[in-house]
């Protein structure tokens, strides 16, 4: 199923009952005094804030929503039923703009509900008009409509970890060597075409498709998922050792970053050179000295998937600082 990141909707809120006009029946009279029921409220509409970072996809044939209208009155004032509530589920770090207010909302931590339109309020029957003056009024009001708008939804992955880099760094082999995700990997670029989750200690990473130069203006799949960088707590920047340049590698992809978004350049990062084993012994060092020296406030760490041993030291420094904030 295709991963989707945004979707436009119609939503509109359930209408109110009707109020109407009934009379009581008494034996020997044509009717009685007023019995007309009130309308019941129309269903409002929420939103609500799910762990599935794929339920846009659901949705992806429907683009009407509508909350359950409210029951008209009945005869010896029976009230309306009220509508059922539209709950609509979606993923945590959606945003939900009004494109007829402009009015956004933002869902950010799993079991967020919040109110987007009211429903209609239920009409009144004609027994809500009764008084000393008035004893048989003949007075009854239709519901009111519930409220509907346009609206636009957005996806930002709100992740622990982002995994960062240009194609083929390693980003998606390395997420499924810390979590149980099972995400394609294949030795050409972009083999990774929607973000990939897994789960690391309870801790949320999440698998960033390729970047390349010129990203934030548009080229390549860069652009489209940008912005799930920004709601990621903490990135993790890889750099194959593949590359003949690694610190240019490395600084193509935080010029786009800092282009698309100067927060994201304040973000706490860590720097990952991989596939160790492609180079000598000698070439790691080399490189990872002149990481340090240009990068000092970024953490530095060398790791191969083909290497057990390294890739417990790995694991073991990146749950420490999740946890604490700090490094082996």
């Amino acid at each position: 199923m295709a991963f989707i990141d945004e979707m436009k909707i119609h939503m509109k809120a359930g209408d109110g009952g009707n109020g109407v006009e009934r009379w009581l029946n008494q034996k020997g009279k044509e009717f009685g005094g007023p019995a007309g029921g009130d309308g019941g409220n129309g269903g409002s509409v929420y939103v609500r804030a799910v762990r599935d970072v794929h339920i846009l996809s659901k949705y992806r044939h429907q683009n009407e929503f509508h909350a359950e209208r409210g029951g008209n009155g009945g005869s010896n004032s029976l009230h309306g039923a009220n509508g059922a509530d539209l709950v609509l589920d979606l993923p945590i770090g959606s945003i939900i703009k009004n494109i007829d207010s402009g009015e956004e909302v933002s869902l950010l931590k799993e079991g967020d509900k919040v109110l987007l339109l009211s429903g209609g309020r239920g009409g009144y029957g004609n027994e809500h008009f009764k008084s000393a003056t008035n004893r048989s009024p003949k007075e009854h009001i239709p519901g009111a409509k519930g409220k509907e708008a346009d609206f636009s939804i957005e996806l930002q992955i709100v992740a622990d970890v982002g995994l960062i880099g240009l194609p083929n760094a390693g980003k998606t082999s390395l997420l499924n060597i810390l979590s149980r995700a099972q995400a394609k990997t294949a030795d050409y670029p972009f083999t990774t075409l929607e973000p990939n989750l897994g789960e690391f200690f309870r801790f949320i990473i999440a698998d960033i498709p390729g970047l390349i130069e010129g990203a934030s203006e548009g080229k390549g799949l860069g652009h489209k998922f940008l912005r799930h960088v920004r709601r990621t707590k903490m990135l993790a920047h890889l750099v194959s050792l593949e590359n003949e340049d690694p610190l240019a590698v490395y600084e193509t992809v935080c010029k786009e970053l800092l282009a698309y978004d100067e927060v994201l350049a304040e973000k706490k990062e860590i720097i990952v050179l991989t596939k160790t084993d492609t180079v000598s012994p000698l070439r790691v060092a080399e490189i990872t000295k002149i990481m340090k020296k240009e990068c000092p406030d970024s953490e530095v760490f060398t790791i191969s998937i083909l290497d057990d041993e390294n890739m417990k030291l790995f694991k073991d420094a990146l749950v420490k600082l999740l946890r604490t904030g700090e490094v082996l």
